[in-house]
Protein backbone atom coordinates (compact mmCIF):
# COMPACT_ATOMS: atom_id res chain seq x y z
CA UNK A 1 0.00 0.00 0.00
CA UNK A 2 2.06 2.95 -1.24
CA UNK A 3 1.49 6.58 -0.24
CA UNK A 4 -0.94 7.84 2.34
CA UNK A 5 -2.67 4.49 2.78
CA UNK A 6 0.53 2.91 4.06
CA UNK A 7 1.12 5.78 6.49
CA UNK A 8 -2.47 5.65 7.68
CA UNK A 9 -2.18 1.91 8.28
CA UNK A 10 0.95 2.54 10.36
CA UNK A 11 -0.95 5.12 12.40
CA UNK A 12 -3.77 2.65 13.08
CA UNK A 13 -1.33 -0.17 13.79
CA UNK A 14 0.50 1.94 16.39
CA UNK A 15 -2.65 3.30 18.00
CA UNK A 16 -2.23 0.87 20.89
CA UNK A 17 1.27 2.22 21.53
CA UNK A 18 -0.25 5.71 21.72
CA UNK A 19 -3.05 4.51 24.01
CA UNK A 20 -0.59 2.71 26.30
CA UNK A 21 1.59 5.80 26.62
CA UNK A 22 -1.44 7.98 27.35
CA UNK A 23 -2.53 5.66 30.16
CA UNK A 24 0.98 5.33 31.59
CA UNK A 25 1.77 9.05 31.43
CA UNK A 26 -1.59 10.19 32.81
CA UNK A 27 -2.03 7.33 35.27
CA UNK A 28 1.45 7.38 36.77
CA UNK A 29 1.38 11.20 36.92
CA UNK A 30 -1.88 11.13 38.87
CA UNK A 31 -0.90 8.23 41.14
CA UNK A 32 1.46 10.02 43.62
CA UNK A 33 -1.29 12.34 44.93
CA UNK A 34 -3.61 9.34 45.36
CA UNK A 35 -0.93 7.45 47.29
CA UNK A 36 -0.27 10.43 49.56
CA UNK A 37 -3.99 10.94 50.18
CA UNK A 38 -4.33 7.25 51.09
CA UNK A 39 -1.64 7.66 53.77
CA UNK A 40 1.46 6.29 52.03
CA UNK A 41 4.63 8.08 53.17
CA UNK A 42 6.84 9.73 50.59
CA UNK A 43 9.80 7.45 51.30
CA UNK A 44 7.64 4.41 50.46
CA UNK A 45 5.98 6.04 47.47
CA UNK A 46 9.09 5.66 45.27
CA UNK A 47 9.26 2.01 46.26
CA UNK A 48 5.65 1.54 45.13
CA UNK A 49 6.45 3.17 41.79
CA UNK A 50 9.39 0.77 41.39
CA UNK A 51 7.25 -2.40 41.66
CA UNK A 52 6.26 -2.39 37.99
CA UNK A 53 9.79 -1.96 36.53
CA UNK A 54 11.22 -4.64 38.85
CA UNK A 55 8.52 -7.15 37.86
CA UNK A 56 9.07 -6.20 34.23
CA UNK A 57 12.78 -7.00 34.50
CA UNK A 58 11.88 -10.49 35.74
CA UNK A 59 9.14 -11.38 33.26
CA UNK A 60 9.84 -9.39 30.11
CA UNK A 61 12.40 -11.87 28.68
CA UNK A 62 9.97 -14.71 29.32
CA UNK A 63 7.10 -12.96 27.55
CA UNK A 64 9.26 -11.72 24.68
CA UNK A 65 10.75 -15.11 23.89
CA UNK A 66 7.52 -17.00 24.51
CA UNK A 67 5.81 -14.84 21.89
CA UNK A 68 8.46 -15.97 19.41
CA UNK A 69 7.35 -19.59 19.84
CA UNK A 70 3.60 -19.31 20.41
CA UNK A 71 1.69 -21.12 17.63
CA UNK A 72 -1.80 -19.94 18.55
CA UNK A 73 -4.47 -19.61 15.89
CA UNK A 74 -4.72 -15.94 16.93
CA UNK A 75 -1.07 -15.32 16.06
CA UNK A 76 2.18 -15.25 17.96
CA UNK A 77 2.05 -11.74 19.45
CA UNK A 78 -1.64 -10.93 19.80
CA UNK A 79 -2.46 -13.40 22.63
CA UNK A 80 0.15 -11.68 24.80
CA UNK A 81 -1.10 -8.24 23.77
CA UNK A 82 -4.68 -9.21 24.69
CA UNK A 83 -3.69 -10.58 28.10
CA UNK A 84 -1.51 -7.61 29.04
CA UNK A 85 -4.21 -5.20 27.81
CA UNK A 86 -6.69 -6.86 30.15
CA UNK A 87 -4.24 -6.22 32.98
CA UNK A 88 -4.06 -2.53 32.05
CA UNK A 89 -7.87 -2.26 31.95
CA UNK A 90 -8.16 -3.93 35.35
CA UNK A 91 -5.59 -1.53 36.82
CA UNK A 92 -7.37 1.52 35.34
CA UNK A 93 -10.55 0.36 37.08
CA UNK A 94 -8.95 -0.46 40.44
CA UNK A 95 -6.90 2.73 40.97
CA UNK A 96 -9.75 5.29 41.17
CA UNK A 97 -12.10 2.87 42.97
CA UNK A 98 -9.69 1.53 45.61
CA UNK A 99 -11.66 3.14 48.43
CA UNK A 100 -14.96 1.71 47.15
CA UNK A 101 -13.48 -1.78 46.77
CA UNK A 102 -12.08 -1.62 50.31
CA UNK A 103 -15.43 -0.45 51.66
CA UNK A 104 -17.16 -3.43 50.03
CA UNK A 105 -15.21 -5.72 52.31
CA UNK A 106 -16.75 -5.99 55.78
CA UNK A 107 -13.29 -6.08 57.35
CA UNK A 108 -11.93 -3.49 54.94
CA UNK A 109 -10.41 -0.17 55.91
CA UNK A 110 -7.60 2.14 54.95
CA UNK A 111 -5.15 -0.74 54.91
CA UNK A 112 -7.13 -2.51 52.20
CA UNK A 113 -7.53 0.76 50.30
CA UNK A 114 -3.77 1.20 50.25
CA UNK A 115 -3.38 -2.45 49.25
CA UNK A 116 -5.79 -2.12 46.33
CA UNK A 117 -4.09 1.10 45.26
CA UNK A 118 -0.59 -0.40 45.36
CA UNK A 119 -1.82 -3.47 43.46
CA UNK A 120 -3.41 -1.27 40.78
CA UNK A 121 -0.33 0.91 40.40
CA UNK A 122 2.01 -2.08 40.09
CA UNK A 123 -0.33 -3.83 37.64
CA UNK A 124 -0.67 -0.72 35.46
CA UNK A 125 3.06 -0.06 35.32
CA UNK A 126 3.97 -3.73 34.76
CA UNK A 127 1.40 -4.61 32.10
CA UNK A 128 1.74 -1.24 30.36
CA UNK A 129 5.53 -1.39 30.10
CA UNK A 130 5.72 -5.07 29.14
CA UNK A 131 2.98 -4.77 26.49
CA UNK A 132 5.33 -2.69 24.34
CA UNK A 133 7.55 -5.74 23.73
CA UNK A 134 5.02 -7.89 21.78
CA UNK A 135 3.90 -4.71 20.00
CA UNK A 136 7.44 -4.07 18.78
CA UNK A 137 7.81 -7.72 17.77
CA UNK A 138 4.53 -7.49 15.86
CA UNK A 139 5.90 -4.56 13.86
CA UNK A 140 9.04 -6.52 13.03
CA UNK A 141 6.89 -9.44 11.83
CA UNK A 142 4.74 -7.27 9.57
CA UNK A 143 7.55 -5.11 8.12
CA UNK A 144 10.69 -7.00 7.11
CA UNK A 145 12.41 -4.77 4.54
CA UNK A 146 14.85 -2.19 5.85
CA UNK A 147 12.94 0.81 4.56
CA UNK A 148 9.65 -0.61 5.84
CA UNK A 149 10.71 -1.29 9.42
CA UNK A 150 12.52 2.07 9.56
CA UNK A 151 9.22 3.79 8.79
CA UNK A 152 7.29 1.44 11.09
CA UNK A 153 9.44 2.16 14.15
CA UNK A 154 9.61 5.85 13.33
CA UNK A 155 5.82 5.93 13.42
CA UNK A 156 5.92 3.85 16.61
CA UNK A 157 8.15 6.45 18.25
CA UNK A 158 5.92 9.25 16.94
CA UNK A 159 2.78 7.67 18.41
CA UNK A 160 4.50 7.05 21.76
CA UNK A 161 5.63 10.69 21.89
CA UNK A 162 2.16 11.87 20.90
CA UNK A 163 0.68 9.69 23.64
CA UNK A 164 3.07 11.26 26.12
CA UNK A 165 1.92 14.75 25.11
CA UNK A 166 -1.75 13.85 25.60
CA UNK A 167 -1.02 11.90 28.79
CA UNK A 168 0.78 14.81 30.43
CA UNK A 169 -2.00 17.24 29.49
CA UNK A 170 -5.01 15.21 30.67
CA UNK A 171 -4.25 15.37 34.44
CA UNK A 172 -3.74 19.14 34.16
CA UNK A 173 -7.37 19.66 33.08
CA UNK A 174 -10.11 20.16 35.65
CA UNK A 175 -12.53 17.28 35.06
CA UNK A 176 -14.47 17.82 38.30
CA UNK A 177 -16.49 20.68 36.76
CA UNK A 178 -17.63 18.70 33.73
CA UNK A 179 -20.96 17.00 33.19
CA UNK A 180 -19.46 13.53 33.71
CA UNK A 181 -18.34 14.31 37.25
CA UNK A 182 -21.96 14.33 38.43
CA UNK A 183 -22.34 10.73 37.26
CA UNK A 184 -18.85 9.33 37.86
CA UNK A 185 -17.94 10.96 41.15
CA UNK A 186 -15.00 13.34 40.77
CA UNK A 187 -11.69 14.23 39.12
CA UNK A 188 -10.02 10.82 39.43
CA UNK A 189 -13.10 8.87 38.30
CA UNK A 190 -13.61 11.11 35.23
CA UNK A 191 -9.95 10.96 34.25
CA UNK A 192 -9.62 7.19 34.54
CA UNK A 193 -12.96 6.59 32.80
CA UNK A 194 -11.67 8.62 29.87
CA UNK A 195 -8.41 6.62 29.94
CA UNK A 196 -10.39 3.35 29.83
CA UNK A 197 -12.37 4.60 26.82
CA UNK A 198 -9.21 5.69 25.01
CA UNK A 199 -7.41 2.45 25.76
CA UNK A 200 -10.26 0.17 24.67
CA UNK A 201 -10.55 2.08 21.38
CA UNK A 202 -6.81 1.83 20.73
CA UNK A 203 -6.75 -1.91 21.49
CA UNK A 204 -9.65 -2.65 19.15
CA UNK A 205 -8.15 -0.56 16.34
CA UNK A 206 -4.74 -2.22 16.55
CA UNK A 207 -6.15 -5.74 16.82
CA UNK A 208 -8.43 -5.08 13.83
CA UNK A 209 -5.65 -3.73 11.62
CA UNK A 210 -2.89 -6.15 12.63
CA UNK A 211 -3.15 -9.41 10.73
CA UNK A 212 -0.15 -11.51 11.63
CA UNK A 213 1.41 -13.54 8.78
CA UNK A 214 0.41 -17.18 8.84
CA UNK A 215 3.07 -19.61 9.95
CA UNK A 216 4.80 -21.40 7.14
CA UNK A 217 4.35 -24.67 8.95
CA UNK A 218 0.61 -24.65 8.25
CA UNK A 219 1.20 -27.10 5.47
CA UNK A 220 2.96 -29.43 7.85
CA UNK A 221 0.15 -28.92 10.32
CA UNK A 222 -2.31 -29.79 7.59
CA UNK A 223 -0.52 -32.98 6.73
CA UNK A 224 -0.39 -33.80 10.42
CA UNK A 225 -4.11 -33.23 10.62
CA UNK A 226 -4.65 -35.68 7.79
CA UNK A 227 -2.55 -38.25 9.56
CA UNK A 228 -4.37 -37.64 12.81
CA UNK A 229 -7.75 -37.90 11.09
CA UNK A 230 -6.66 -41.13 9.42
CA UNK A 231 -5.55 -42.55 12.72
CA UNK A 232 -8.80 -41.41 14.25
CA UNK A 233 -10.72 -43.20 11.52
CA UNK A 234 -8.90 -46.44 12.26
CA UNK A 235 -9.53 -46.07 15.98
CA UNK A 236 -13.17 -45.30 15.33
CA UNK A 237 -13.54 -48.40 13.20
CA UNK A 238 -12.06 -50.50 15.96
CA UNK A 239 -14.10 -49.02 18.77
CA UNK A 240 -17.37 -48.83 16.91
CA UNK A 241 -17.68 -45.05 17.36
CA UNK A 242 -18.95 -43.03 14.36
CA UNK A 243 -16.13 -41.45 12.34
CA UNK A 244 -17.76 -38.02 12.28
CA UNK A 245 -17.87 -37.84 16.09
CA UNK A 246 -14.19 -38.69 16.37
CA UNK A 247 -13.32 -36.12 13.73
CA UNK A 248 -15.26 -33.39 15.55
CA UNK A 249 -13.62 -34.37 18.82
CA UNK A 250 -10.19 -34.15 17.20
CA UNK A 251 -11.01 -30.70 15.81
CA UNK A 252 -12.20 -29.42 19.19
CA UNK A 253 -9.09 -30.71 20.94
CA UNK A 254 -6.92 -29.11 18.28
CA UNK A 255 -8.70 -25.77 18.71
CA UNK A 256 -8.27 -25.96 22.48
CA UNK A 257 -4.59 -26.66 22.05
CA UNK A 258 -4.21 -23.58 19.84
CA UNK A 259 -6.13 -21.28 22.19
CA UNK A 260 -4.26 -18.09 23.12
CA UNK A 261 -4.33 -18.45 26.89
CA UNK A 262 -3.38 -22.13 26.88
CA UNK A 263 -0.67 -21.42 24.32
CA UNK A 264 0.71 -18.64 26.49
CA UNK A 265 0.77 -20.76 29.64
CA UNK A 266 2.34 -23.84 28.13
CA UNK A 267 4.86 -21.74 26.21
CA UNK A 268 6.00 -19.94 29.36
CA UNK A 269 6.14 -23.15 31.39
CA UNK A 270 8.14 -25.08 28.79
CA UNK A 271 10.57 -22.36 27.85
CA UNK A 272 11.46 -20.69 31.15
CA UNK A 273 14.85 -22.38 31.83
CA UNK A 274 16.07 -22.10 28.24
CA UNK A 275 14.91 -18.49 27.93
CA UNK A 276 16.99 -17.31 30.84
CA UNK A 277 20.00 -19.21 29.53
CA UNK A 278 19.56 -17.35 26.26
CA UNK A 279 19.04 -14.14 28.18
CA UNK A 280 22.45 -14.53 29.80
CA UNK A 281 24.30 -15.33 26.56
CA UNK A 282 23.80 -12.24 24.42
CA UNK A 283 25.59 -11.93 21.03
CA UNK A 284 28.30 -9.31 20.77
CA UNK A 285 26.30 -6.94 18.57
CA UNK A 286 23.35 -6.98 20.95
CA UNK A 287 25.62 -6.67 23.99
CA UNK A 288 27.22 -3.50 22.64
CA UNK A 289 23.87 -2.06 21.61
CA UNK A 290 22.26 -2.81 24.98
CA UNK A 291 25.14 -1.32 26.95
CA UNK A 292 24.90 1.95 25.03
CA UNK A 293 21.11 1.82 25.29
CA UNK A 294 21.25 1.32 29.07
CA UNK A 295 23.52 4.32 29.66
CA UNK A 296 21.44 6.40 27.26
CA UNK A 297 18.16 5.55 28.99
CA UNK A 298 19.64 6.16 32.46
CA UNK A 299 20.70 9.63 31.28
CA UNK A 300 17.29 10.41 29.75
CA UNK A 301 15.19 8.93 32.58
CA UNK A 302 17.26 10.63 35.30
CA UNK A 303 16.43 13.86 33.53
CA UNK A 304 12.73 13.15 32.96
CA UNK A 305 11.94 11.76 36.41
CA UNK A 306 13.44 14.64 38.39
CA UNK A 307 13.30 17.60 36.00
CA UNK A 308 10.17 19.14 37.55
CA UNK A 309 11.66 18.87 41.06
CA UNK A 310 14.88 20.46 39.78
CA UNK A 311 13.01 23.42 38.30
CA UNK A 312 10.84 23.88 41.39
CA UNK A 313 13.70 23.74 43.91
CA UNK A 314 16.73 24.75 41.85
CA UNK A 315 15.48 27.52 39.55
CA UNK A 316 12.47 28.85 41.46
CA UNK A 317 14.07 28.22 44.90
CA UNK A 318 10.86 26.74 46.24
CA UNK A 319 10.44 24.35 49.16
CA UNK A 320 8.23 21.29 48.54
CA UNK A 321 7.55 20.72 52.26
CA UNK A 322 6.68 24.35 53.01
CA UNK A 323 3.32 25.25 54.49
CA UNK A 324 0.44 25.50 52.00
CA UNK A 325 -0.08 29.09 50.90
CA UNK A 326 3.44 30.22 51.82
CA UNK A 327 5.69 31.99 49.32
CA UNK A 328 8.13 29.07 49.17
CA UNK A 329 5.31 26.62 48.44
CA UNK A 330 3.90 28.86 45.69
CA UNK A 331 7.34 29.14 44.09
CA UNK A 332 7.75 25.39 44.12
CA UNK A 333 4.29 24.83 42.61
CA UNK A 334 4.97 27.37 39.88
CA UNK A 335 8.32 25.72 39.17
CA UNK A 336 6.72 22.28 38.91
CA UNK A 337 4.18 23.71 36.47
CA UNK A 338 6.96 25.21 34.35
CA UNK A 339 8.86 21.91 34.54
CA UNK A 340 5.78 20.09 33.26
CA UNK A 341 5.69 22.53 30.35
CA UNK A 342 9.31 21.63 29.57
CA UNK A 343 8.47 17.92 29.51
CA UNK A 344 5.49 18.62 27.26
CA UNK A 345 7.77 20.49 24.84
CA UNK A 346 10.18 17.55 25.01
CA UNK A 347 7.39 15.19 23.88
CA UNK A 348 6.42 17.63 21.11
CA UNK A 349 10.03 17.77 19.89
CA UNK A 350 10.25 14.00 20.08
CA UNK A 351 7.12 13.72 17.93
CA UNK A 352 8.66 15.98 15.28
CA UNK A 353 11.95 14.08 15.16
CA UNK A 354 10.10 10.76 15.00
CA UNK A 355 8.34 11.95 11.85
CA UNK A 356 11.62 12.89 10.14
CA UNK A 357 13.72 10.05 11.60
CA UNK A 358 13.64 7.98 8.41
CA UNK A 359 14.87 10.92 6.35
CA UNK A 360 17.63 11.70 8.83
CA UNK A 361 18.84 8.09 8.75
CA UNK A 362 18.65 8.02 4.95
CA UNK A 363 20.72 11.21 4.53
CA UNK A 364 23.16 11.04 7.46
CA UNK A 365 23.23 7.39 8.52
CA UNK A 366 22.28 5.65 11.76
CA UNK A 367 25.65 6.25 13.42
CA UNK A 368 25.50 9.99 12.95
CA UNK A 369 21.89 10.22 14.14
CA UNK A 370 22.47 8.14 17.30
CA UNK A 371 25.72 9.88 18.26
CA UNK A 372 24.44 13.38 17.52
CA UNK A 373 21.26 12.79 19.53
CA UNK A 374 23.16 11.74 22.65
CA UNK A 375 25.72 14.51 22.16
CA UNK A 376 22.94 17.12 21.88
CA UNK A 377 21.31 15.67 25.00
CA UNK A 378 24.57 15.91 26.97
CA UNK A 379 25.16 19.51 25.87
CA UNK A 380 21.56 20.49 26.67
CA UNK A 381 21.75 18.90 30.13
CA UNK A 382 25.07 20.65 30.78
CA UNK A 383 23.56 24.03 29.87
CA UNK A 384 20.62 23.30 32.20
CA UNK A 385 23.08 22.60 35.04
CA UNK A 386 24.95 25.86 34.54
CA UNK A 387 22.12 28.23 33.62
CA UNK A 388 19.68 30.06 35.89
CA UNK A 389 17.50 31.35 33.06
CA UNK A 390 14.08 29.71 33.01
CA UNK A 391 13.60 30.40 29.29
CA UNK A 392 16.98 28.91 28.32
CA UNK A 393 16.44 25.87 30.54
CA UNK A 394 13.01 25.25 29.00
CA UNK A 395 14.44 25.49 25.47
CA UNK A 396 17.22 23.04 26.34
CA UNK A 397 14.67 20.68 27.90
CA UNK A 398 12.68 20.67 24.67
CA UNK A 399 15.82 19.77 22.68
CA UNK A 400 16.26 16.58 24.71
CA UNK A 401 13.29 15.19 22.76
CA UNK A 402 15.70 14.42 19.91
CA UNK A 403 17.45 11.80 22.03
CA UNK A 404 14.13 10.40 23.28
CA UNK A 405 12.90 9.89 19.70
CA UNK A 406 16.19 8.26 18.69
CA UNK A 407 16.16 5.78 21.58
CA UNK A 408 12.59 4.80 20.68
CA UNK A 409 13.52 4.08 17.05
CA UNK A 410 17.10 3.24 16.11
CA UNK A 411 17.86 0.38 18.56
CA UNK A 412 14.82 -1.53 17.30
CA UNK A 413 15.62 -0.98 13.62
CA UNK A 414 19.20 -2.13 14.27
CA UNK A 415 17.87 -5.27 15.99
CA UNK A 416 15.67 -5.98 12.97
CA UNK A 417 18.74 -5.60 10.76
CA UNK A 418 20.73 -8.01 12.95
CA UNK A 419 17.98 -10.63 12.74
CA UNK A 420 17.53 -10.16 9.02
CA UNK A 421 21.18 -11.17 8.44
CA UNK A 422 21.93 -13.38 11.41
CA UNK A 423 24.72 -15.28 9.70
CA UNK A 424 26.59 -11.99 9.36
CA UNK A 425 25.84 -10.19 12.60
CA UNK A 426 25.32 -13.12 14.99
CA UNK A 427 27.84 -15.80 13.94
CA UNK A 428 28.18 -18.81 16.18
CA UNK A 429 30.36 -21.84 15.64
CA UNK A 430 29.14 -25.26 16.63
CA UNK A 431 30.64 -28.68 16.86
CA UNK A 432 28.91 -31.59 15.14
CA UNK A 433 29.77 -35.16 16.04
CA UNK A 434 29.56 -37.57 13.11
CA UNK A 435 30.84 -41.07 13.55
CA UNK A 436 32.83 -39.95 16.57
CA UNK A 437 34.64 -37.19 14.65
CA UNK A 438 34.19 -33.58 15.75
CA UNK A 439 33.82 -31.19 12.84
CA UNK A 440 33.05 -27.47 12.57
CA UNK A 441 30.13 -26.15 10.61
CA UNK A 442 28.74 -22.78 9.65
CA UNK A 443 26.46 -20.73 11.83
CA UNK A 444 23.33 -22.53 12.94
CA UNK A 445 20.83 -21.00 15.31
CA UNK A 446 18.38 -22.74 17.60
CA UNK A 447 15.55 -21.31 19.59
CA UNK A 448 15.37 -22.18 23.28
CA UNK A 449 12.54 -24.58 22.50
CA UNK A 450 14.60 -26.27 19.78
CA UNK A 451 17.42 -26.61 22.26
CA UNK A 452 15.09 -28.27 24.74
CA UNK A 453 13.86 -30.55 21.97
CA UNK A 454 17.42 -31.44 21.07
CA UNK A 455 18.17 -32.31 24.68
CA UNK A 456 15.10 -34.53 24.71
CA UNK A 457 16.29 -36.25 21.54
CA UNK A 458 19.71 -36.93 22.97
CA UNK A 459 18.11 -38.25 26.15
CA UNK A 460 16.12 -40.78 24.15
CA UNK A 461 12.78 -38.94 23.94
CA UNK A 462 11.74 -39.32 20.31
CA UNK A 463 9.03 -36.68 20.24
CA UNK A 464 10.80 -33.47 21.27
CA UNK A 465 8.63 -30.67 22.64
CA UNK A 466 5.16 -32.08 23.17
CA UNK A 467 2.99 -29.00 22.69
CA UNK A 468 4.74 -27.24 19.85
CA UNK A 469 4.70 -27.60 16.11
CA UNK A 470 7.82 -27.26 13.99
CA UNK A 471 9.90 -24.34 15.24
CA UNK A 472 9.70 -21.16 13.27
CA UNK A 473 12.59 -19.59 11.48
CA UNK A 474 13.34 -15.94 11.06
CA UNK A 475 10.48 -15.27 8.67
CA UNK A 476 8.10 -17.71 10.22
CA UNK A 477 9.27 -20.64 8.11
CA UNK A 478 9.74 -24.04 9.65
CA UNK A 479 13.06 -25.80 9.81
CA UNK A 480 13.07 -29.53 9.58
CA UNK A 481 15.80 -32.01 8.97
CA UNK A 482 15.58 -35.50 7.61
CA UNK A 483 16.08 -38.51 9.76
CA UNK A 484 19.44 -39.20 8.14
CA UNK A 485 20.71 -35.75 9.19
CA UNK A 486 20.01 -36.01 12.89
CA UNK A 487 23.23 -35.24 14.69
CA UNK A 488 24.42 -34.85 18.23
CA UNK A 489 25.49 -31.28 18.77
CA UNK A 490 27.10 -29.37 21.58
CA UNK A 491 25.05 -26.99 23.63
CA UNK A 492 25.90 -23.29 23.75
CA UNK A 493 24.42 -22.14 20.45
CA UNK A 494 20.95 -20.82 19.84
CA UNK A 495 18.70 -19.06 17.43
CA UNK A 496 17.53 -15.88 19.07
CA UNK A 497 14.00 -14.75 18.35
CA UNK A 498 13.48 -11.07 17.75
CA UNK A 499 11.01 -10.95 20.65
CA UNK A 500 13.75 -11.97 23.10
CA UNK A 501 16.13 -9.26 21.90
CA UNK A 502 13.36 -6.67 21.96
CA UNK A 503 12.72 -7.79 25.54
CA UNK A 504 16.38 -7.18 26.38
CA UNK A 505 16.19 -3.68 24.90
CA UNK A 506 13.04 -2.97 26.90
CA UNK A 507 14.77 -4.32 30.01
CA UNK A 508 17.37 -1.55 29.68
CA UNK A 509 14.51 0.96 29.76
CA UNK A 510 13.03 -0.62 32.88
CA UNK A 511 16.44 -0.83 34.56
CA UNK A 512 16.99 2.85 33.80
CA UNK A 513 13.92 3.61 35.93
CA UNK A 514 15.03 1.39 38.81
CA UNK A 515 18.51 2.92 39.09
CA UNK A 516 17.44 6.56 39.64
CA UNK A 517 14.73 5.65 42.15
CA UNK A 518 17.23 3.63 44.22
CA UNK A 519 20.35 5.80 44.15
CA UNK A 520 19.43 9.33 43.10
CA UNK A 521 18.06 10.26 46.52
CA UNK A 522 21.33 9.32 48.21
CA UNK A 523 23.34 11.24 45.59
CA UNK A 524 21.28 14.40 46.08
CA UNK A 525 21.47 14.04 49.87
CA UNK A 526 25.26 13.76 49.63
CA UNK A 527 25.59 16.71 47.20
CA UNK A 528 23.04 18.86 49.09
CA UNK A 529 21.73 20.17 45.76
CA UNK A 530 19.06 19.09 43.29
CA UNK A 531 21.45 20.01 40.50
CA UNK A 532 22.92 16.54 41.08
CA UNK A 533 19.91 15.14 39.20
CA UNK A 534 20.91 16.84 35.97
CA UNK A 535 24.64 16.35 36.62
CA UNK A 536 24.11 12.58 36.65
CA UNK A 537 22.29 12.89 33.34
CA UNK A 538 25.29 14.75 31.92
CA UNK A 539 27.72 12.05 33.08
CA UNK A 540 25.66 9.15 31.73
CA UNK A 541 24.99 11.07 28.52
CA UNK A 542 28.73 11.50 27.96
CA UNK A 543 29.33 7.79 28.63
CA UNK A 544 26.50 6.87 26.25
CA UNK A 545 27.99 9.10 23.54
CA UNK A 546 31.28 7.23 23.85
CA UNK A 547 29.61 3.81 23.89
CA UNK A 548 27.61 4.73 20.79
CA UNK A 549 30.87 4.52 18.85
CA UNK A 550 31.07 0.81 19.72
CA UNK A 551 27.64 -0.05 18.26
CA UNK A 552 27.58 -2.12 15.06
CA UNK A 553 25.61 0.00 12.59
CA UNK A 554 26.56 -1.75 9.34
CA UNK A 555 28.81 -4.43 7.89
CA UNK A 556 31.85 -2.14 7.87
CA UNK A 557 31.82 -1.96 11.66
CA UNK A 558 32.29 -5.74 11.89
CA UNK A 559 35.81 -5.44 10.52
CA UNK A 560 36.89 -3.08 13.31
Amino acid sequence: MPGWRSQWRLVLLNSLACGLEICLAAGITYVPPLLLEAGVEERYMTMVLGIGPVLGLLFIPLIGSASDQCHSSYGRRRPFIWLLSLGVLLALFIIPHADILAARLSWGGRTFQVGFLIFGVGLLDFCGQVCFTPLEALLSDLYRDEEDYNQAFAMFSCMVSLGGCVGYLLPALDWSRGLLSAYLGGQAECLFSLLILIFISSVLITMKVSEEPLCANSGLAGSGSLLESGAGTIEAGRCGVPRSCCYLLKCKLRLLKSGPLLCLLRTCWTMTPAIYRSYCHVPRVMRQLCLAQLCSWIAVMSFMLFYTDFVGEGLYEGVPRALPGSVSKQRYTEGVRMGSMGLFLQCATSTFFSLVMSRLVRHFGSRWVYTSSMLSFTISALVICLSKSVVLVTIMASLTGYAYATLQTLPYTLTCMYHKEKELYMPKRKTVHKNGIATKRDSVYLTPVEEEGRLNLTAGTPYGPVFFGPPLGQNGSSHSSGGTEQEEMESGYEKRGVGLDFAILDSTFLLSQVFPTLFMGMIVHFAQSVTAYIACSVIFGAVATYLARQIIFDQKDLKN
